[in-house]
């Protein structure tokens, strides 16, 4: 079978208690910055607060959390009897050095405006400049995993990890494969399943066929079509949940070519979603009339109508913005073609499907685009070196449990590499601001109405379809949760049905 020939050599041999699980994403380095998602998705490191199904923020290597009157001072009563993986005890002196560091480094505790981090006896003091709300779903996010002093190299580089979670790393083979054992030590108890191991693979196919040969015992991120295949095979269970995340196409607004709002609207009236949505993803709901999907409460607009395809009123705005046809067919202004590179990746699978068929929508209307199937991190390099043009990506607004995390990080004065690109603006900064001091939903709800009017209007991104997460998982397994927020895969409530 290709699978086998493919990645066999790379899966140990399935056995009674070893759970293999396969994803979509790889391991770029062992900094918590890079791959920390999954390293605490597959619950070998942990967090000081953790989210549950519905985003509420909860304890986990915290217990619990109090705010000084002014909104200047945070405690946190760290969990006690936890070790790491060495046997070290977690104390809450490694707590803040390891916070110190992730605020220095390029996580998001970056966008926290942190005055001190300190101990005082058992517990974490952080002290802000300005008062910042939501800190503690800040704190949910993976760059800000806790590793024992024993992960660093003298020069202080992390060279191995060694953290607290239910699993320990017994071997890392970077980008692609992790093997782990149960650490027998965890202060939440003994976990059901002693071994697992996580696998990169690229190709969506190739993990529906791991699901299905029984390579893989939980797999995530599959297409629509394998869902359907995979969802008749007796032997499988499937899931699929719709996630605070959004396939969005980022634009460089500062280029020749985007920096006129009405070329953005042009672009986006030329896609067609709902046939994208239909034939490609296998759902009418997912196609995107904005940014923010249901399952992102308050910040999406009910009201908001869909998109209609309208090739006419894009035409008229690009030929407003000076862009004429030329006898090719393509469109050209100052005697330059409109001619663009699309990059994107197939790490998700349906992306390099959207990109053609974008490439064909937007071809109708005289825009010449050009395709690139690379590594997602190509899209962050180019950004940061001023030549991307766009790119095609799924955008998580969940990894911190608070979509403010995200969108400060995207859409702050200087962009992101995940989003604003040359584009910047003020009264959206304002609104920013504000948020990170109020609490109250009521007064938050019309600034979060306020920053997605002005992203529906501004376009410095392209919503083009919102996300689900289909997981195929082996009967052989129970209590398998698939976590909406994709901060965990949920291992210790796994246990085989055969187990008693």
């Amino acid at each position: 079978m290709l699978a086998a020939a493919l990645f066999g050599s790379m899966l140990t041999p399935v056995s009674a208690r070893t759970l293999n699980v396969v994803g979509p994403w790889e391991m770029t380095g062992v900094e918590a910055s890079q791959s920390g998602y999954v390293f605490t998705r597959m619950q070998v490191a942990e967090t000081l607060t953790a989210a549950d199904s519905q985003g509420h923020i909860v304890p986990q290597l915290a217990t619990a959390w109090q705010v000084s009157e002014d909104g200047l001072r945070w405690q946190f009563q760290l969990r006690e009897g936890v070790s790491f993986h060495d046997g070290t005890p977690l104390t809450a002196d490694i707590v803040a050095a390891e916070l110190q560091r992730a605020h220095q480094g390029a996580g998001v505790l970056k966008q926290v405006p942190v005055k001190a981090i300190r101990a005082e006896g058992s517990q974490l003091v952080i002290e802000l400049e300005r008062v910042f709300a939501p800190l503690p779903a800040f704190l949910a996010n993976y760059s800000t995993l806790i590793l024992a002093p024993s992960s660093y190299t003298a020069e202080g580089k992390v060279s191995q990890i060694i953290a607290t979670g239910p699993y320990q790393i017994q071997t890392m083979t970077l980008p692609l494969k992790l093997e782990l054992k149960r650490n027998e030590h965890w202060w939440g108890g003994k976990v059901a399943i002693d071994s697992a191991s996580y696998l990169a693979v690229g190709k969506g196919e190739t993990r529906a066929l791991m699901a299905q040969s029984g390579e893989a015992d939980l797999v995530f991120s599959l297409l629509p079509v394998s869902v359907a295949a995979l969802s008749r095979d007796p032997r499988l269970h499937t899931e699929v949940v719709t996630l605070p995340r959004t396939r969005m196409l980022k634009l460089n607004a500062g280029s020749a070519l985007f920096s006129d709002v009405r070329v953005r609207q042009a672009l986006s009236l030329a896609l067609d979603r709902q046939g994208m949505a239909r034939a490609i993803l296998r759902n009418d709901k997912v196609a995107a009339n904005q940014l923010f999907s249901p399952a992102m409460g308050a910040w999406h607009d009910s009201q908001l109508a869909p998109i209609p395809r309208d090739l006419d009123k894009a035409r008229a705005l690009l030929a407003e913005a000076g862009w004429q046809a030329g006898a090719d067919g393509i469109l050209q202004k100052d005697g330059q073609p409109f001619q663009v590179k699309l990059l994107t990746y197939s790490n998700l699978p349906e992306l390099p499907v959207l990109a053609t068929a974008i490439q064909a929508q937007l071809r109708e209307v005289g825009i010449a685009v050009e395709v690139a199937v690379g590594n997602s991190s190509e899209i962050v390099s180019q950004h940061r070196d001023g030549v991307l043009q766009m790119a095609l990506f799924a955008r998580n607004f969940s990894l911190v449990p608070n979509p403010l995390g995200t969108l400060l990080q995207d859409y702050g004065p200087e962009g992101g590499d995940w989003g604003a690109m040359g584009w910047s603006d003020a009264q959206m900064q304002s609104s920013l601001q504000q948020l990170q001091v109020i609490t109250d939903a009521a007064r938050q709800a019309p600034l979060q109405q306020q920053i997605n009017q002005t992203l529906q209007q501004q376009l410095p991104v392209i919503p083009v379809a919102w996300s689900e997460l289909a997981v195929a998982a082996s009967r052989q397994l129970e209590g398998v949760q698939v976590d909406p927020y994709e901060l965990s895969y949920h291992l210790t409530s796994l246990r085989w049905k055969s187990e008693e």
